[in-house]
This record gives structure tokens, C-alpha cells and sequence, in this order.
């Protein structure tokens, strides 16, 4: 027979499982399978407790996301104006524009206070049209002028200047031009009172260029702060503000969801604790006999103490597991209950999760470990 070689034994021994581990992993395994009913109160805590974390942390950028998507069908969150009421400097669009990179809307607007042939006074806006359908979902509007000299009348003024929806003449600085109405605009705000024409019409007749930029711009508070700073940056002439009331709404509302989200993750995830806390404190004090007999073999302390903490560990990754696939499942049934639109799993939180239902359950074990470091064999085996 062939001696055997160093290499050969060195792989022998590489591929054979160390006693040690493969004892421990049994003592695992079988620690939860005698104990099946509490082991099993604990799993589903931390199951229900990574589930929720699952479908809050999916949940938390997607509904941001939505609910920014929501309030940009509310129009402006930053008005552009020329300063002291004067017109904006030529080629303000480009710039806005320029600054935004395609991270927002814009769309200009010139006004001027004109007389109708009975001299009734109306305000009257240039805009560019396709622009604004864009900007401003939110406007109540029949139908758009697609051609010169076509007018978009508010729904109060239609009633004072072309009821029967007849062509018109305004004047303004001793010229005329003449609108046909082709549709409506309410908004319950200043818009009920104003003509609308395109901004080409409205500079060949009123002579006047835009004074007022609107800009719907995406992103947080922070990064709508920042494109105001950029734009003030670069158009010094011009005053730039936001609009408060959507800007105040929208982070008001984003922080609260975002407070509630957490809110009821932090509760269900603390009662999970709790109830791993009991299940944990319930082993220790069934398996009182089971610690003290390891001690008396001459098991250390500080052996059972990884033992234990190896029990919860291994828990709370199985919970975390299949808490993920759970959550998975609820954010996607919230997102389409609730937004009517699919919510895109995120592999990106499965290690967060797992990381966190760890120290859950390692934080839940030490007051169990410490239970267990009390444990005098003498005394338990006696039967005292």
C-alpha cells in the first residue's frame, strides 16, 4: 500500500468538517426543534417585525418619489420675476432652463392691463402654451388654443367681454388686436380673470416681454433651495422666490409621512424585541439542567454565552429572510392599493435588514446571557 502524501492528508482534513463546528450546529438545530412552540413565537416576531422594516425601507424613497410627482401636478414652486415689476432680461428662459437641466418645468408669462372696444380693463398674459398643459395639470381647461390669434379666456372674464363666445378686440398703447375665444380656464385663483394668448401674439402686439418665469423643480427641499440659489446666481436682476404654500405643503407632508412610516416601524419592531425577550428568558429557564450539566463537563461561561447568542443570532437571520420576502410582498400590495403603481423591490435593504433583526435579537439576549452566567451547576442539579 501507498503511503499517503502530506498534500493528500492536508486535503482530507480541508474537506472533513471540524468536530467542534458540526457539534455546535447540532446543538443549534436541535435546541430549536425540542423547544418548536416558543422557537417559533419568536421566529414569526422577528419575521412580522423584517417584513414591515422590508416594506417601509422599499416603500420610504418610492413614496417620496410619488408624492413629489403628486405635487409637480400642483404647478410652480419658484416664480422667477423681474425685479420692481419690470420685464425679465432677453434670453431669461435659456438660463432658467439651463440652470434646471432637465430637472424641472418652466414657463414664461408677460402681463399687461388692456381695454376692451367698451373700455372695460382686462388683464392679459402671454404664455407659451404647450409649456403650461405641462406645468400646470392642475388648471381646468376645455380647450387650447393651437393657432394665432386664438384666445383661452378665464371663466370670468368670458362672461364680461364674449359671452356668446364671439371674436373680440383689445387695445393696448394705442393697438389693437383681435382674439377668437376657443376655450376656458378655472382655477377658483386670478387665473378665472385673465386672457390668455400665445407669448409670439402678445409681443407682436403688446410690445412687452415676459416678466414672470414659473418653474415647477424637482427634487427635495434641499435641492429646490439649492436651484433657487442658482438661479439668483444667474440672473442677479431678477427676484427669485418660492411658492411657499406648495414648497411648506410639500416638505410638511413629506416629513410626516416619513415620521409615520418610521413611527410604526420603530413600534412593531421594539414589540418584536419584547416578545424575543420573553421567548429567549422562557429557554433559559427551561434549559436551566441542559446549562448546568455543559458547565459541570467543564463548558465555560463565556462558551455558553456565544452558544446563546448564537441561537438568537441564527433567529433573527431566519426571520430577516423571510421577512424579506414578506415585506417584498407588502409594499407591492401598498403601492398598488394605495398609488396605483407597482413599487420595485429593493435587494439593496435585504443586508439592512438582516444586520438589524441580528441586533434585535443579540440585544433582546443579554439579559438571558446574564441569566445564564448565574447558573450554578451544584445548585440546579441538586434540584434546588
Amino acid at each position: 500500500m501507498k503511503p499517503v502524501s502530506a498534500f493528500a492528508q492536508k486535503l482530507s482534513a480541508s474537506r472533513t468538517p471540524s468536530p467542534h463546528t458540526s457539534m455546535f450546529l447540532r446543538m443549534l438545530v436541535r435546541a430549536a426543534v425540542l423547544r418548536r412552540g416558543r422557537a417559533a413565537a419568536a421566529l414569526f416576531a422577528m419575521v412580522v417585525a423584517a417584513a414591515v422594516a422590508t416594506a417601509v425601507l422599499n416603500l420610504y424613497a418610492d413614496v417620496q418619489a410619488k408624492l413629489r410627482s403628486e405635487f409637480r401636478n400642483y404647478g410652480a414652486n419658484i416664480i422667477v420675476a423681474g425685479k420692481h415689476s419690470s420685464s425679465l432680461p432677453a434670453g431669461a428662459l435659456p438660463q432658467v432652463e439651463s440652470v434646471l437641466s432637465g430637472r424641472g418645468l418652466a414657463a414664461p408669462f408677460a402681463l399687461v392691463v388692456a381695454h376692451t372696444s367698451q373700455g372695460q380693463p382686462v388683464v392679459v398674459a402671454g404664455t407659451d402654451f404647450a409649456r403650461v398643459q405641462q406645468l400646470d395639470h392642475w388648471w381646468s381647461v376645455t380647450n387650447w388654443p393651437a393657432a394665432s390669434h386664438q384666445a383661452l379666456i378665464g371663466v370670468r372674464a368670458l362672461a364680461a367681454i364674449s359671452p356668446q363666445k364671439q371674436p373680440f378686440d383689445l387695445m393696448f398703447a394705442g393697438r389693437t388686436i383681435n382674439l377668437t375665444p376657443v376655450g376656458t380656464v378655472q382655477t377658483g385663483a386670478a387665473e378665472d380673470n385673465r386672457i390668455y394668448i400665445s407669448l409670439s401674439d402678445f409681443t407682436a402686439w403688446a410690445g412687452v416681454q415676459p416678466s414672470t418665469i414659473e418653474v415647477a423643480a424637482t427634487g427635495t427641499p434641499e435641492e429646490i433651495a439649492a436651484t433657487m440659489r442658482e438661479l439668483a446666481q444667474a440672473l442677479p436682476s431678477a427676484e427669485v422666490r418660492p411658492v411657499r404654500q406648495i414648497v411648506e405643503g410639500e416638505a410638511r407632508v413629506l416629513g410626516k409621512t416619513r415620521a409615520t412610516l418610521f413611527a410604526a416601524s420603530a413600534l412593531i419592531v421594539l414589540t418584536a424585541a419584547l416578545c424575543v425577550l420573553s421567548t429567549l428568558m422562557g429557554w433559559v429557564l427551561d434549559r436551566r439542567k441542559d446549562f448546568a450539566i455543559m458547565k459541570a463537563l467543564g463548558a465555560s461561561g463565556r462558551l455558553l454565552s456565544v452558544f446563546f447568542a448564537a441561537e438568537a443570532a441564527s433567529l433573527g437571520a431566519v426571520g430577516a429572510l423571510i421577512g424579506y420576502v414578506a415585506g417584498i410582498g407588502l409594499a407591492a400590495w401598498i403601492g398598488r392599493i394605495n398609488f396605483h403603481a407597482s413599487i420595485a423591490p429593493r435587494f439593496s435593504v435585504l443586508p439592512v435588514v438582516i444586520v438589524a433583526s441580528i441586533a434585535v435579537t443579540l440585544l433582546a439576549s443579554i439579559i438571558p446571557i446574564s441569566l445564564l452566567r448565574r447558573v450554578q451547576p451544584a445548585v440546579i442539579l441538586r434540584g434546588e
